[in-house]
């Protein structure tokens, strides 16, 4: 079985190498500089920016559902009210805030590590449409938001299960008001990685899978694991509580990865931009694909066993993975990306076990490993060097660290993170808010 396993592997390899070419591709080109009016792409790139927007939001419910299937059944209902809770408070934060932290020049640029717009985002009046931005304001900002809403979605699988809300929803405000937006700037706003190192991230392997992967690490190390999870010398599994809600979930993230990455052309008002679109769909679903594949035959080679939450997690490592460069690979590429990642979650996941760094989800393989290595390829598939995406990866891993490890501490020293033994142990459904999600089968282990 395991000889056939590897000679399937050596075919796909092959395959991949050979990077066979799209049969348009071998045709010649459509014209990319054939426009139409500014009118007519002020309603294409509006329509990119909402389409993008909704499926980035529908992101949200694959975090719930996944973080629902992987918890224990009696914290199902406070991982729910969690990324509802994240999802709004990231929506106001980035309004108040947030948004002119992020984008604090106007658009021009800068090689500050900090600035501020210093106005509440503006949005057009009824009825006004300004055909010189070519989009609508509001769908930018809309765009733009729910990115913001994904990097909190992160932390909340990590820290799952032994963590009291309010706390973390006080970490989410500080997260999704300052340290997300300050990573955001010195890229997409044109600030000192853009202007200094040439730093690329497309669509935020780093500036959102990363961020909110060093504050998970930040925040499973200061609270610590779960009760019993590494008692007795030994690792103890505590299995979720609905495998199929968790792969529903999964799938729900892959949809919405076509519009955090699709979108992030920013434009389509050209046949050039569209096609690239279409382009950017291809690699991002060949790369997920690739995640899957890898872990489900390394977890069979390793274990004698293809493990499911492993599989889902190939598929999301491969996503990560391919979100810092969707459009310059080759199809072949991508999916070798996208396999990377899945070997990244199959070999740090029990990593992290060692290290007994509790990790309910595997989040931090997935968006903080797979996020790292993402970004650091773009030097092979992409136009950056690879000291330029180093410097990317280090300046938020110290940022970002360093202001969660200020929050975490604060809320740890204050008004505490964690719940009672007896509390914990009884569920975070009950204790914390009071409506259990399967009240006939809630395990009070």
């Amino acid at each position: 079985m395991n000889k056939m396993i590897l000679a399937m592997g050596a075919a796909g390899i092959a395959a991949l190498t050979s990077a066979p070419a799209f049969a348009q591709e071998a045709a010649e080109a459509v014209p990319a500089a054939e426009v139409v009016s500014p009118g007519t792409a002020y309603i294409f790139n509006t329509l990119l920016f909402l389409l993008g927007g909704f499926l980035v939001m529908w992101m949200a419910a694959g975090f719930a559902m996944l973080e629902a299937g992987l918890v224990r059944s009696k914290n199902v209902s406070t991982q729910c009210i969690k990324n509802i809770g994240l999802y709004s408070i990231a929506g106001l934060m980035f309004w108040i805030i947030g948004y002119n932290i992020a984008y604090p020049h106007g658009g021009e640029a800068s090689s500050a590590l900090f600035g501020m717009a210093g106005t509440i985002y503006p949005m057009q009046a009824v009825g006004a449409a300004d055909t010189g931005t070519g989009y609508s304001v509001a769908s930018d900002w809309f765009f733009q938001m729910v990115f913001c809403a994904t990097t909190a979605s992160i932390v909340s699988g990590t820290v799952a299960e032994r963590i009291k809300i309010m706390p973390f929803f006080i970490f989410v405000t500080l997260l999704t008001a300052i340290i997300y937006p300050v990573v955001v700037s010195w890229e997409w706003g044109t600030g000192y990685l853009d202007t200094e190192w040439g730093f690329s991230d497309f669509a935020g392997s780093t500036l959102v899978h990363s961020t909110g992967g060093w504050a998970a690490l930040v925040g499973a190390l200061i609270i610590g694991p779960r009760l019993g999870r590494y008692a007795g010398g030994k690792v103890n599994v505590f299995p979720g509580s609905s495998i199929p809600l968790a792969t529903l979930g999964t799938f729900v993230l892959w949809l919405g990865w076509f519009g955090f990455n699709g979108a992030s052309q920013l434009a389509m008002g050209t046949v050039g931009d569209v096609s690239d679109v279409s382009k950017i769909f291809v690699n991002t679903n060949m790369a997920a694909a690739g995640g899957v594949v890898v872990a489900i035959i390394l977890t069979q080679l390793r274990y004698k066993k293809a493990d499911v939450t492993m599989a889902l997690n190939g598929a999301l490592a491969g996503l990560v993975s391919i979100t810092a460069e969707p459009l310059a690979p080759t199809v072949g590429q991508s999916i070798l990306i996208g396999g990377i990642g899945g070997a990244i979650v199959v070999f740090t996941v029990p990593l992290l076990d060692k290290l007994k760094i509790d990790d309910v989800v595997g989040a931090i393989p997935v968006h903080l490993i797979a996020g790292i290595w993402g970004t650091l390829i773009v030097a092979w598939t992409g136009d950056a060097t690879f000291t330029g995406q180093l410097v990317g990866v280090l300046l938020t891993a110290v940022w970002v660290s360093a202001a969660s490890a200020i929050v975490w501490l604060a809320l740890k020293y204050t008004i505490g993170v964690r719940p009672s033994e007896e509390d914990e142990m009884a569920g975070m459904d009950i204790t914390e808010i009071g409506v259990e999600a399967y009240p006939e089968f809630s395990s009070k282990m």
